[in-house]
């Protein structure tokens, strides 16, 4: 890699924080995050922007060299989060948070707090990575890691075998045509998957592509269609999610309309959070497309 490139590359700015069920215990998501994506973070020049207690955890647990680079933030309850909301939404690159890891636990009430809530929705709005899940923070890293060129970093492949790999494509209604861009120019590799489900008039429209890049019969069934969102779809997934039926969710949000259902929303991504280690999701156009992108790259060094 060219040294130089590297020296000019702005240093990656991620927020951190672990709901306390995520925190303590030696085999904690937090733990397991230092510990299964440590190749990825060596490769990374990263500084972490910590919320007080769950630096006080890395810092119990012996994690302090892969976080040597650090802010602390407040602690939750004095308006860490509060701050960690307020630095997405910052375009001073030197104040800026990049991407937001927040290993949620989907039983803990402060994950429902407004902040909480706020910060998910000002990463979408302002196209910052959201990850909510040991596996999200996990793949993320890795695939940018890969995007800054190093190779030595990559895992062990888990759920790398897309023939094995369902995906759900979800998208709300202002943005169904951004689902089929991303579909479209990323077919080949949607493609691979063994399965593919999607709520409603996304499913439809999906399979609609499908048939025209396909062939009209070989594409009729390329998504299953749920029920629409409203109807209950989002839950159909969610079963398949903790059931382990289903890794990935491409969930494209739109943050500016009220949201009826939004109830059956918070149920799909909290299954994701109950299969912490297993489960993520991408929640925005700008991220899914880059993900993909990424995850693509990865696969050819299987």
């Amino acid at each position: 890699m060219d040294t130089a490139l590297v020296s000019t590359r702005p240093r990656l700015r991620i927020g951190l924080i672990a709901n306390r069920a995520h925190q303590d215990a030696p085999d904690s998501a937090l733990v397991q995050l230092f510990q299964r994506a440590k190749k990825s973070i060596q490769a990374l020049d990263i500084e972490w922007v910590v919320v007080g207690r769950t630096l006080d955890a890395i810092q119990t647990h012996g994690l302090t060299t892969l976080c040597q680079q650090h802010v602390r933030f407040p602690y939750g309850r004095e308006g860490g989060l509060m701050k960690l909301v307020a630095h997405v939404v910052n375009s001073d690159p030197h104040n800026s948070i990049d991407a937001v890891i927040y290993l949620i636990d989907p039983v803990d009430h402060s994950s429902i707090f407004p902040e909480a809530l706020a910060l998910k929705r000002q990463c979408v709005i302002h196209r910052k990575p959201f990850l909510s899940t040991l596996a999200a923070a996990c793949e993320w890293l890795e695939l940018e890691a890969l995007a800054q060129g190093d190779r030595d970093h990559v895992g062990d492949g888990v759920g790398l075998n897309l023939s094995q790999e369902s995906i759900a494509l979800i998208a709300h209604d202002a943005l169904k045509q951004n689902m089929l861009q991303i579909a479209e120019k990323h077919f080949a590799l949607l493609d691979q998957f063994a399965y593919r489900y999607a709520t409603g008039t996304t499913g439809s429209l999906l399979n609609q592509l499908a048939q025209k890049i396909k062939g009209e019969q070989a594409g009729r069934n390329w998504v299953k269609p749920f029920l629409s969102g409203p109807m209950g779809g989002d839950a159909q997934i969610a079963e398949l999610v903790l059931d382990k039926q289903i890794r990935r969710i491409l969930f494209l949000e739109d943050p500016h309309v009220a949201r009826q259902h939004e109830a059956d929303i918070q149920l799909l991504e909290r299954a994701a959070r109950t299969v912490t280690d297993f489960a993520l999701v991408i929640s925005d156009g700008e991220g899914s497309d880059r993900w993909l992108r990424l995850l693509n790259e990865r696969l050819k060094l299987v």
